[in-house]
């Protein structure tokens, strides 16, 4: 009887940090968001006073992952893109639609203007979501540990 006991105090809080972690995996998709956000505003940059590829041709080879990906799928088949990540707020929502919506529009030099402005705020904000995304995510996994260790306190 022991034995079951023990089996399903491990179960219990092995259950309970799993919760934790898929809590926390909010802050990991914000974090890896304004990771990619940023990186693909610096290869734009780069790529206005450079290469000057076509815009469609740019976001095809750009290797985004995730929900960037999909943002940027969206654009290229529509031109215009509806932000609808939940772990993004209204304004920051807005933001990246106003962002894409100015993709594409008037001559290198003005883009490379408007985009550079979004350069220090993106950067701030994917460091922002760094450290957010480190502490909470830890914070989740030790309140599932702690919830489960107190269930199998209930349980004993």
């Amino acid at each position: 009887m022991l034995w079951l006991k023990i089996l399903l105090a491990c179960l219990t809080v092995g259950f309970s940090v799993g919760i934790g972690y898929l809590a926390a995996n909010k802050y990991r998709s914000r974090y890896a968001f304004y990771r990619q956000f940023q990186d693909f505003n610096e290869r734009y940059l780069s790529e206005l006073e450079y290469a000057r590829k076509p815009l469609p041709v740019f976001v095809r080879e750009y290797e985004a992952k995730g929900d960037f990906s999909g943002l940027l799928g969206d654009w290229l088949k529509t031109r215009a893109t509806q932000v609808k990540l939940s772990y993004l707020s209204s304004d920051e929502r807005e933001q990246c639609c106003a962002y894409f919506s100015m993709l594409g529009r008037g001559n290198a030099q003005a883009q490379a203007e408007y985009f550079g402005t979004y350069k220090p705020s993106l950067s701030e904000k994917k460091a922002t979501c760094e450290k957010e995304s480190r502490e909470r995510g830890v914070l989740c996994l030790k309140l599932g540990l702690l919830a489960g260790l107190a269930l199998v306190i209930l349980m004993i």
